[in-house]
């Protein structure tokens, strides 16, 4: 065994993740990808978020086709191994199976997570080199009667391998595009990497699968040293393997189902996990959880954001504070919940210089920030939610919106207390603030507001958006996460009074709707309050009202 070459590292994590409590076993993409192997020279990218599962799946790939160790242990054991994949053809009665031991531990196998050099080096040259120089010293330690050239390079020493031996490899490369956001790479760089790659998969005869994982899509050029033999799979755009990354309703059932058998006192609820992990969609319409960040609640027996916000998503703040494009007031809508159309480009893995609002969706969208569905994106979940409120409650130099985030607090604090004249001053403010937000005539805008300026609830509450029933008004309830806490049930209404909007709350039986709730929770609440706004679009002034149950 090697370091690279058919080494013991990816059997060792994938069998680490199997032991643990919340695996979930998705060994049927091998049978996708055993064609793959047998046809020859083929090259599959696949591109996800972070935390979405790639290190696992690569990991699985390494494990089951290498030669290094007999994974046989792990394998026989999972649902490659309970239904044997086939290939179904409508001239036979019966349909040929394929045999998945004929396949496993069969390869030579070169597993690469690119993310550990990176992390070792400080410059691009310590770090090709490094990776260069381990690969051929396991290739010649292994193929000890292949005749190389003296100063061969790895891909001439494939050739030379294959030239002898017949023999074809499986590359594994994870996180290909990680060296990609180190400080010291440069654009010159990251091209110089994509020529390596190139020369390492393109136009080979010793290649039998390139199975390529990472954030970024490659990028694509027009010169000779494109990269343009890999398929690549987003999850925007491509629905083919969205199964296998991320966790459908189905198998976040199973997992909580172990939970509940695991945990002695239960904290997590289903709809729990469903309001903070789930929110994304596949091109084939899909939904999704961040599979980590399940696990780690669960795991931990603990709701939490579980999301780091170093590295690209610094990055890509910049572009909001900047105000590229005018892509801080559709930040500000989405925050308020509601989805902003777009048209999501491909991303260019080598650039990072954003002229658009689409480019900067479009890389949001490709790091997991925001979801992408029917021409609109959005954010996610709570967990994502909470990381944008973060930013534009401290970021001052998002101007008038930083400030409509600060004023939440009063409003919050305001409304607890039923100080109706604090609330239609902060309503006010949000109303008549220097560079106007929105134009406050639209259903949509308006909604966005009274979000807005509630976003300090987003700490103690779930608020939750209710009914559209017709043009001029929308109704909002808060449930409160900490025990003992007010709940909070708002009606808005255009061109009405408060005691209009009361009444709506009272004939549409919203207080069962919110007790059956935290019933389910098994929560204990304070009071209910029943808040009506009602905005006259004449005088354009609010007024407010609350009544307590």
């Amino acid at each position: 065994m090697g370091y690279y070459l058919n080494s013991a590292s990816a059997f060792s994590l994938y069998e680490s993740e199997a032991k643990k409590p919340y695996f979930v076993d998705k060994t049927e993409m091998l049978r996708e990808l055993i064609p793959l192997v047998e046809q020859g020279n083929n090259h599959v990218c696949i591109t996800r978020p972070r935390r979405f599962g790639k290190s696992i799946m690569a990991a699985m790939v390494a494990a089951f086709f290498g030669k290094g160790v007999d994974s046989s242990c792990i394998f026989d054991s999972l649902k490659i191994a309970k239904n044997d994949a086939k290939n179904p053809n409508e001239n036979f009665d019966e349909p040929e199976e394929i045999d998945y031991r004929n396949y496993m531990n069969q390869y030579d196998v070169i597993y690469i997570n690119f993310i550990e050099p990176a992390n070792e080096t400080d410059s691009y040259e310590q770090f090709i080199s490094s990776v260069k120089e381990i690969l051929q010293e396991d290739l010649r330690e292994t193929f000890p009667d292949v005749k190389f050239r003296k100063n061969g390079t790895v891909t001439q020493d494939l050739r030379m391998i294959y030239s002898q031996t017949r023999m074809k490899f499986i590359l594994v490369f994870d996180e290909w595009d990680c060296i990609f956001h180190k400080g010291y790479i440069t654009n010159e760089d990251r091209n110089r990497f994509i020529n390596w790659l190139a020369a390492m998969t393109k136009d080979t005869g010793y290649v039998a699968l390139t199975y390529m994982t990472g954030v970024l899509p490659i990028a694509k050029y027009s010169s000779g040293s494109t990269i343009n033999n890999f398929l690549e799979y987003t999850m925007a755009a491509q629905p083919k393997y969205s199964e296998y990354f991320g966790f459908s309703d189905d198998e976040v059932d199973m997992l909580y189902a172990r939970y509940l058998e695991n945990e002695k006192k239960t904290v997590v609820t289903r709809d729990d996990l469903r309001l903070w992990y789930d929110g994304y969609c596949t091109a084939g319409g899909t939904k999704l959880y961040n599979p980590r960040s399940v696990v780690l609640a669960l795991t931990n027996n603990c709701l939490s954001s579980y999301w780091t916000t170093t590295g690209p998503y610094s990055e890509l703040s910049r572009y909001i504070v900047n105000d590229v494009d005018g892509v801080k007031k559709d930040i500000a809508l989405m925050v308020a919940g509601e989805s902003v159309s777009s048209k999501i480009e491909e991303f260019a893995a080598t650039a990072m210089h954003l002229d658009t609002k689409d480019e900067i969706f479009s890389a949001m969208v490709v790091y997991g920030f925001l979801n992408y569905e029917a021409g609109k994106v959005r954010i996610p979940n709570k967990e994502l939610m909470d990381e944008f409120a973060k930013t534009i409650r401290s970021q001052k130099d998002l101007g008038y919106i930083h400030r409509l985030a600060v004023a939440s607090d009063r409003m919050l604090q305001a409304t607890l207390k039923g100080d109706t004249k604090t609330m239609e001053e902060v309503l006010q403010f949000a109303h008549d603030t220097e560079t106007p937000l929105l134009d406050y005539n639209n259903e949509t805008e308006l909604t966005a507001i009274v979000n807005l300026v509630y976003l300090a609830a987003r700490d103690f509450y779930y608020v939750e958006r209710e009914n559209k029933a017709g043009e001029g008004y929308v109704d909002f309830i808060f449930y409160p996460e900490r025990p003992g806490d007010d709940g909070i049930i708002l009606e808005l209404k255009v061109d009405d009074t408060p005691e209009a909007a009361i009444q709506q709350i009272k004939d549409r039986k919203y207080v069962l709707k919110f007790q059956g709730k935290m019933a389910e929770k098994k929560r204990h609440i304070g009071q209910i309050r029943m808040v009506g706004i009602g905005y006259d679009r004449k005088k354009k002034d609010h007024h407010c009202r609350i009544e307590v149950l």
